[in-house]
């Protein structure tokens, strides 16, 4: 019987990894410094399960289907869940201390210099916080875990160093439109041929409002963020609010932002909705656009996160964020592809 066969593109994993060690290291090392962050800080590490009856109810976010057989034949559609969200958030009604997990996470259908179908999440949530102070402490974990000045490598935005060791920029969506695309964008929400016109670009066939949104965030805002220093782009439109709250000050907007830094996305984050009845009405509507989208085959169908929702009114306020490890140690490492430090690599582009 002969062995696989290894295609001659494809290094043996022994060669593979041997020429990534020290980038493999690196992200060990990184893993040790977050988790000692948090212990410093008082936070509780949890595990949550990865296969679970809801993944999530983000509308774009392909998923994994599996099933579970139980001791008496009968079966049970799970799902890899895409972030440990939904379970951390029971958690933290349960027990009510900040918390953060290192979780396995799966995306379907993705596959980049950035992304992987397999990667690994770092999220916490910290019970009082609110969207400034969750900013103030994402901050302080990156000094902590990141060199003061990163040399980015070629394909991470220009070669000019990003500075850790200076304070963030803090930018609203609004401004950040009306500095990079001349857009005064809250009044258009909704309106896709407003949008348009401001931005003076025609609308695609069957783009609308969230579409031409997310077209021009990618194409003139993100390219000037986060280029010498890392920049929070907060306060979303209300639209784009997923799991925040809405800004009182300005319920046009949404307490949200993330984290861009070398042309990377690195984070999402929410000053958290625990309105169950809010909550409930955005997934119904997060699902009616999904099915209109992709359709709603057994690939797309799982129930409503009720034990969520019930824990949802016994959350305290607070503050959670999302943040790709995996992005976090390329930064660190000083690569720009996102299959140099897994230590393999069935997840990502070769």
């Amino acid at each position: 019987m002969t062995g696989p066969i290894i295609p001659a593109s494809t290094p043996p994993d022994p060669d593979r990894i041997a020429e990534r060690l020290p980038l493999l290291r690196r992200r060990a090392l990184v893993a040790r410094a977050v988790r000692a962050f948090f212990d410093a800080r008082d936070y509780l590490e949890v595990e949550t399960p990865y296969a679970v009856p809801t993944p999530g109810e983000e509308v774009h976010l392909r998923v994994f289907r599996t099933e579970r057989e139980h001791h008496d034949g009968t079966r049970r559609a799970l799902f890899l869940h895409t972030s440990p969200e939904f379970a951390m958030k029971r958690i933290l009604a349960a027990t009510g201390q900040p918390i953060f997990q290192l979780a396995r996470v799966w995306r379907n259908a993705e596959g980049s210099h950035l992304h992987a179908a397999e990667f690994t999440m770092l999220e916490w949530y910290r019970p009082g916080a609110t969207l400034a102070g969750l900013m103030d402490e994402t901050e302080s974990l990156l000094r902590a875990v990141l060199p003061p000045v990163l040399q980015r490598p070629p394909g991470l935005a220009e070669a000019r160093p990003l500075r850790i060791d200076v304070p963030f920029e803090r930018l609203t969506m609004a401004e950040a439109f009306a500095r990079h695309a001349g857009i005064d964008l809250l009044p258009t929400e909704g309106d896709a041929a407003s949008l348009a016109a401001a931005a003076g670009c025609a609308l695609r066939h069957g783009e609308d409002w969230e579409d031409l949104f997310f077209r021009l965030l990618m194409e003139r805002v993100e390219p000037a963020i986060g280029r010498d220093r890392p920049c929070f782009l907060t306060h979303w439109p209300a639209s784009q609010a997923a799991l925040a709250r809405r800004d009182p000050a300005d319920p046009r907007t949404a307490l949200r932002f993330e984290l861009y830094a070398a042309g990377i996305e690195l984070a999402n984050a929410f000053e958290e909705l625990t309105d169950p009845v809010e909550q409930r009405r955005r997934f119904a509507a997060d699902r009616a656009r999904r099915a209109s989208l992709y359709g709603a085959g057994p690939d797309m169908a799982w129930p409503m996160d009720e034990a969520l929702l019930a824990a949802l009114g016994h959350m305290p306020p607070c503050a959670g964020i999302a943040l790709g490890f995996d992005r976090l140690v390329m930064l660190a490492a000083g690569t720009a592809r996102i299959g140099d430090i897994q230590w393999l690599e069935e997840g990502a582009m070769v």
